[in-house]
């Protein structure tokens, strides 16, 4: 008497098939990839997860549909038979055509689709848009800046199936927040669990190549009539400036504050192995907390969404690059005064700037026509940059912490003599570590 195997039923039938497609799909996919057709930073996510758990799938399919197929049995019924296909009729030929391309076109729409998803997912205006409120200020900072086309996915995925699921845990995370209307204003900084620099960072800019001298000129006006000019001449050493980076030197820290500007620990381990711990005043032992090796986002906290640290800085850049005109009497104090008063909204804002200057302008008698219009537009321009009311970012809330201009203390974290080691060792506060004033 026949007894078929409790394999031959639909549901283990379709494990199979579901298990050799899947089988072969990843030996495709791991030779493009090894062969580096693959790019994407969304490739290892469909590689190394989507198809090896359809292969899963189709592996429980197997035995799940032995053991219905076994009940069946057990119960008296007859063993499932294939259904029976008369090739010789031209209308049964006809259907199974039909269904053979009909699967093929599917197939062929739903690659393109989801090819077409994953790269949409990595597009900039995906990040920035999709999510508009929120991501407002990120993202017009990131269209103004020198990363402007450096994909977001670039620098906030690590590398990997790891770093794909924990982006999108992260993302899908964010997007509940989003509908409930219950993300953070402003969002918060540093960003949790970006990427190392050496996955980011490092693909463009080559750790440890040497770089010459740089001449630069600090330009700062005063609030007078004249918008009086102090220039500052400075020679900055990248290299000085990079020894944290050095590959045979490691730095880490210990920070007291979710932004990271209080630094009472510091530890170096120095190429020879030596290792020196560095102490803020008050500070007698390492402190709880994350112990950080620091890396070029600890100085370049904002390397892809720079906004100004204050009005006047960002006045002070626009009088420089002839972007306003010193021309206009007081014109750095005015359009201080309109940047930093209160706005409900972005529409107020350029309403309010254009009426105060021109209404100050008209009271001293007059200006130039063309430069009044140019002062106007460009301070209009500097609010929608760095002022988003509608997520409580203003002036300063984003802050960069290369150098320390302003109120930011950026290199002074650490450089203000008063870190300390046992040895009696300072950490410098030395202006000549990195450049020199010149005549």
């Amino acid at each position: 008497m026949d007894h078929p195997s409790l394999a031959r039923n639909p549901v283990s039938l379709a494990g199979s098939a579901l298990t050799t497609v899947s089988a072969l799909a990843f030996v495709v996919y791991y030779a493009t990839h090894a062969l580096g057709w693959w790019v994407s930073p969304y490739a290892g996510l469909l590689g190394f997860v989507a198809i090896p758990a359809f292969f899963l799938a189709g592996l429980l399919l197997i035995p799940l549909g032995m053991w219905r197929e076994g009940r069946r049995r057990s119960r008296g019924e007859t063993a499932w038979h294939w259904p029976a296909i008369d090739l010789g009729s031209a209308t049964t030929r006809r259907t199974v055509a039909a269904v053979l391309l009909l699967t093929g076109v599917n197939l062929g729409i739903v690659t393109l689709a989801s090819v077409g998803a994953a790269h949409y997912m990595e597009t900039t205006e995906f990040c920035g848009q999709t999510c508009h409120v929120p991501m407002k200020p990120e993202y017009t900072a990131h269209k103004a800046g020198p990363h402007a086309q450096v994909a977001c996915v670039s620098c906030h995925v690590s590398p990997g199936a790891a770093g794909t699921i924990r982006a999108k845990r992260n993302g899908t995370r964010q997007l509940y927040l989003v509908l409930r209307g219950s993300f953070e204003r402003p969002i918060p900084t540093p960003a949790k669990g970006l990427p190392v620099a050496a996955d980011t960072c490092a693909r463009c800019h080559q750790p440890g190549y040497p770089m010459p001298d740089v001449t630069r000129v600090s330009r700062e006006y005063a609030d007078d009539e004249a918008n009086t000019e102090t220039a500052t001449t400075l020679l900055v050493s990248p290299n000085r400036n990079h020894w944290h980076a050095r590959g045979d030197i490691t730095v880490e820290y210990v920070a007291s504050d979710e932004k990271r500007e209080t630094i009472p620990y510091v530890r170096v381990t120095a190429a020879g192995g030596e290792v020196t711990e560095y102490f803020a005043e008050g500070t007698t032992s390492r402190p709880a907390g994350e112990l950080r090796q620091m890396d070029c986002t600890d100085c370049h906290s904002r390397p892809a969404h720079m906004m100004s640290a204050s009005a006047e800085q960002a006045v002070d850049g626009v009088l420089a690059s002839g972007a306003v005109s010193r021309d206009l009497p007081f014109v750095r104090r005015e359009l201080v005064a309109a940047l930093t008063a209160p706005y409900p909204d972005e529409n107020a804002a350029t309403a309010a700037i254009a009426s105060r200057l021109t209404n100050f302008y008209q009271s001293q008698g007059g200006a130039n026509p063309a430069l009044l219009t140019a002062a106007i537009g460009t301070g209009q321009r500097l609010f929608r940059a760095n002022v988003f009311p509608e997520m409580k970012v203003t002036w300063g809330t984003y802050r960069n912490q290369l150098g320390h201009t302003g109120d930011v203390p950026g290199c002074l974290r650490c450089h203000d003599d008063e870190h300390k080691a046992k040895d009696g060792r300072l950490v410098r506060q030395d202006c000549d570590l990195c450049h020199k004033e010149q005549e």
